[in-house]
């Protein structure tokens, strides 16, 4: 991998890690839709997002070329299928969380995510480890069980996140479609659900009297996620697993400084046990970065 693409690949890494933390702020402004609600929307509107980058990257035929290659291709469709599963399954909890009191879980599964995809890395791809993602990793996983120690907190949103991700991105790098082609097919297989929950819901009626949501602010969720995605996985592509996996720390980060800033709460004392070794892992992976692309240069 040479320099631009690692370049790359990590900025593309912090700018989706961002992107996401401020869609869980922007959730606030979606009241009184829960957290079906919100997921069955943000389909339906990634969709229009999504072919519109699929417009100006010029990419619509390799996209139809793709579904067709679903019918020519079982396996591919249940490749799809798989993928299409587990990512409609974290987009859900990752907006039904914070609604239903589980961030706590839902950011511990965050934390252990990416050890989890270093793990991956390290065992299943064989990836070295230099002594900066090591000692990132050790002060990571140190975070970690100071978490565990204070809030006794490992519910089964913590392991959906933590163990759903992986085996997803393995899946996901067995197909070799374009990042943009292939999340506008997961997200085309999840409308049929997405729209049969905004029927049985009465979605449509819930909003009809708020102009600013169904001109705006659901629009805004789509794009707004869909480029987030996009970055997301162009950066789980490029970039190695444990680096990959290292980089993802800046979103629970992200989502700290969003929920003290826009969200008006504070970082008790007895957390910062946790979050010190979680930015000190952050530093070292910077460290890392820097050294790797001084390499490839």
């Amino acid at each position: 991998m040479n320099h631009s693409e690692t370049a790359h690949g990590i900025s593309m890494s912090v700018v989706a890690s961002a992107l996401f933390a401020l869609l869980t702020g922007y959730v606030v402004l979606l009241k009184p839709l829960d957290g079906l609600d919100i997921f069955a929307w943000r389909i339906f509107w990634t969709i229009p997002a999504a072919f519109v980058l699929l417009l100006y990257f010029k990419r619509l035929p390799q996209f139809f070329n793709a579904l067709y290659s679903l019918v020519k291709q079982p396996v591919n469709a249940l490749l799809f299928l798989s993928t299409t599963s587990m990512l409609g399954l974290q987009m859900w909890v990752f907006l039904w969380a914070p609604i239903n009191g589980y961030t706590l879980d839902m950011s511990l599964g965050y934390f252990l995510l990416p050890v989890m995809l270093v793990i991956v890395g390290r065992y299943y791809y064989k990836e070295h480890l230099d002594v900066f993602q090591k000692i990132a990793v050790v002060c990571a996983i140190t975070g970690i069980i100071h978490e565990l120690w204070m809030t006794h907190a490992f519910s089964w949103v913590t392991l959906l996140i933590a163990l759903g991700y992986p085996p997803y991105f393995i899946l996901r790098r067995r197909i070799k479609h374009e990042q943009l082609i292939i999340f506008t097919m997961e997200i085309l297989l999840l409308l049929p659900a997405a729209l049969m929950l905004l029927v049985t819901r009465n979605a449509f009626g819930t909003i009809a009297e708020r102009p600013d949501m169904y001109l705006m602010l659901l629009p805004g969720m789509g794009i707004l996620s869909t480029f987030a995605f996009f970055c997301f996985l162009k950066a789980s592509y490029t970039l190695p697993m444990s680096l990959f996996g290292i980089l993802s720390y800046f979103e629970p980060i992200f989502i700290v400084l969003i929920a003290i800033t826009l969200l008006g709460e504070t970082l008790a004392t007895q957390q910062l046990g946790t979050y010190i070794p979680i930015w000190l892992s952050v530093g070292f992976t910077m460290l890392h970065s820097i050294k790797r692309i001084k390499k490839t240069t």
